[in-house]
């Protein structure tokens, strides 16, 4: 089964690193195969540029192409 830290501290306070928690687990009885970090966004968000479009207008020579 696979629990993620995040949702554990949703429901108890845990001071613990995830690394200390696993033993913690362990020795309580519960065997912790491993744990990985995952992301939802390979990379994080680092270099993440965000940009906001403030007018748009039909292109002069296409139909079906605007500027921005």
């Amino acid at each position: 089964m696979n629990i993620s830290y995040n949702w554990l501290k949703e429901y108890i306070q845990i001071e613990e690193s995830p690394e200390e928690l696993s033993v913690i687990l362990t020795d309580l009885g519960l065997e912790i195969g491993g744990f990985k970090k995952v992301q939802s966004i390979v990379g994080g968000l680092e270099g993440l540029v965000v940009g906001e479009v403030k007018d748009k207008w039909q292109h002069p020579n296409a139909d079906k192409l605007s500027c921005t």
